[in-house]
């Protein structure tokens, strides 16, 4: 063992948290010996104790383990609970007191059973230069009791940016990996021959577009073959693409341990010097900008690190987490799939997401033939078995889950399981196929209320919406990602349907973000006097902004063209619904808010929003109030 890696390397995280099953997750330098005890507050004999020899822990480096620890039992709703974990280097919270909240002695949590107070929100670029809303909510959240926090955290997307990399960043991304001798990978049909390769090519930093795969299509006779990018984002010059660089990027992300531990800002360390020099002077330029903006970035993670051990965190995929433009159409997957080493990228960041997401989501999801897979590459990481894990991965179909809390929470995979395009392979998928739309309908159905979790808003902004369809129409889907609910025939008039439903709940909550803006709205059926409730709340992102003035422009633009009782509502394929926006508090036109923030929802007894709003990175609170026609529906 290495003296100088520190043993906690990311983590606790508190992850699915219910009255029967309480799971935690951490990732550490060593294999965790000793137990975990949960215990009520001021009660000297713990609920239970865990040896922590018992559980599932998997080996992706010489000195990186990934822990996930599931308490299982009958645990009471509406109480406080303590856990300690006792390692063989000592107390955690001994060993790392920044993980403690003020006042507190051990790690605590207020296990609700609901889910009708959350925050949420997608969208966070380490190196993008406006602030941190998530820290801001951190700050915020590690002041008060545990019975005044969220019942849970969702984060609906874009937890990493896989294809928008800052050079800084994949610098200690690079010693993480030497650091915890993270696996080497032969890469293959790429212009190197592995991950170590990789690393020390000069193409490495800010030239990874010249490193991704390309495909050839025979193009105009007198014009021959001609070869084009998979990877087609606008900022993939520092693309991750091994699953050491994905692994290195979570790490990275949840804790500041190992950035304080190698002093990962400074350049000069590690022989990334050298990596600097080679640039042009304009890239050391960007590299130095992008640094500074990380160092803020590097302050807040103390905060986040311990609010993520204190309060439920839910999480699903969206694009950025694998790539911009993934599967965003027929043709895309096709050629990704088919090339060697865009298979190796995608299916490197879906096991990646596998160990730091989607593992401690829904933990029974995964059976024993996934862990198999999984064993098998951890204990031998050869070819073979990397390859046979991606493939099983691919394969996999269940990254959708259901949380069980009143109101349920519904979390969609809109990426795996898409409704390609058979007439038109070039045009943007629809986000889910029939049966899993299917499968949602069923999910729903003859409830009450429920929350529905979506990457992306159910219902978009129109005017967006608008150009959209036209840059598809002139064959550029990915200049402006294409991708919406409304933008595939089938799967739209297949939602509406399900909307429409007799057997739809009496009031439900869309939850999304991805569009780096926040919006509220309200929406009824136009032809039924008893229609259900339908809210979507939309807040985005926690550090990502959409550029100005556009948006503003297209906030107005949106206004005029579509208000509620706009003829051309009548074109779109939600013709059947009444949307109506709601305004942030002491905004009379405008309904987009432009912030980096996190999203605030508090659910009345009945399934209905009693607030909708957002905390900005400056910390303030902004209300999305009821419109008057839904107060007026709500009085009779």
């Amino acid at each position: 063992m290495r003296n100088d890696v520190p043993f906690l390397l990311a983590g606790p995280l508190l992850r699915q948290c219910t009255t029967s099953s309480i799971v935690i997750w951490l990732a550490t330098s060593q294999p965790l010996t000793g137990s975990i005890t949960l215990s009520h507050p001021h009660t000297p004999t713990p609920l239970l104790t865990l040896p922590l020899e018992t559980v599932q822990q998997y080996q992706i480096g010489e000195h990186a383990w990934i822990t996930l620890v599931e308490l299982t039992g009958e645990f009471a709703a509406e109480q406080r609970y303590h856990y300690r974990i006792d390692t063989q280097q000592g107390s955690l919270t001994e060993l790392y007191p920044a993980l403690l909240s003020e006042d507190e002695t051990e790690l605590t949590f207020y296990l609700s059973g609901r889910a009708d107070h959350i925050m949420h929100g997608s969208c966070r670029n380490p190196h993008d230069p406006c602030r941190d809303a998530l820290l801001t909510a951190s700050q915020s959240l590690v002041k008060t009791t545990p019975e005044e926090r969220p019942d849970l955290i969702m984060m609906s997307g874009d937890q990493i940016y896989a294809d928008h990399v800052a050079g800084a960043m994949l610098a200690a991304i690079h010693t993480v990996i030497e650091k915890l001798g993270l696996y080497n990978e032969v890469l293959p049909e790429a212009i190197v021959n592995d991950a170590n390769a990789l690393y020390a090519h000069p193409l490495s930093y800010y030239h990874r577009d010249d490193i991704l795969p390309h495909v050839t299509h025979r193009g105009h006779r007198l014009k021959g073959r001609r070869t084009q990018p998979i990877f087609t984002s606008t900022e993939n010059d520092n693309h991750l693409i091994t699953l050491g660089e994905f692994a290195g990027m979570y790490l990275l992300v949840w804790s500041d341990i190992l950035w304080q531990q190698y002093d990962l800002l400074n350049v000069h360390h590690h022989g990334k010097q050298a990596a600097y020099q080679q640039l042009s002077e304009d890239h050391q330029a960007i590299w130095l900008s992008e640094r500074a903006t990380l160092s803020e970035f590097v302050d807040g993670l103390p905060a986040l690190q311990s609010m993520m051990a204190h309060i439920p965190i839910y999480m699903i995929f969206d694009d950025h987490d694998v790539t911009d433009d993934w599967n965003l159409t027929d043709s895309w997957e096709h050629a990704a799939q088919t090339h060697p080493f865009s298979r190796r990228i995608i299916g490197n960041a879906l096991v990646s997401y596998w160990f730091f997401q989607g593992w401690g989501n829904a933990p029974h999801h995964f059976d024993d033939t996934f862990h198999q897979r999984i064993a098998q590459y951890c204990h031998s990481p050869n070819t073979a078995h990397q390859d046979a894990l991606i493939d099983h991965i691919n394969d996999f179909k269940h990254w959708h889950y259901i949380t069980d809390t009143s109101p349920s929470m519904i979390v969609l995979d809109t990426r795996t399981r898409r409704w390609r395009s058979q007439s038109h392979s070039h045009r943007p998928s629809g986000l889910m196929d029939w049966e899993a739309l299917m499968e949602l309908q069923q999910a729903i159905e003859n409830k009450d209320k429920v929350i529905i979790v979506s990457a992306a808003p159910m219902f978009g902004v129109k005017f967006i919406e608008a150009l959209q369809r036209v840059m598809t129409w002139f064959g550029k889907p990915l200049m402006v990602d294409a991708e919406n609910w409304m933008a595939h025939r089938g799967c739209a008039n297949t939602l509406m349907n399900i909307f429409t439903h007799s057997r739809t709940p009496s009031n439900y909550v869309i939850l999304s973000g991805d569009v780096h803006y926040s919006f509220a709205y309200d929406i009824k059926l136009r032809s039924r006097n008893s229609s259900p409730n339908i809210f979507q709340v939309t807040c985005s992102g926690f550090k990502n902004q959409f550029p100005e003035p556009l948006l503003t422009l297209c906030d107005y633009a949106d206004a005029v063209l579509y208000s509620p009782h706009s003829p051309l509502n009548r074109l779109t394929k939600r013709k059947r619904l009444e949307i109506r926006k709601r305004h942030p508090a002491r905004k009379t036109f405008r309904h987009l808010y432009n912030h980096t923030a996190v999203g605030v929802l508090k659910l009345a007894e009945s399934g209905k929003p009693r607030y909708v709003g957002i905390m900005t990175s400056e910390g303030k609170q902004v209300e999305f109030p009821p419109t008057p026609a839904m107060r007026k529906s709500e009085s009779r």
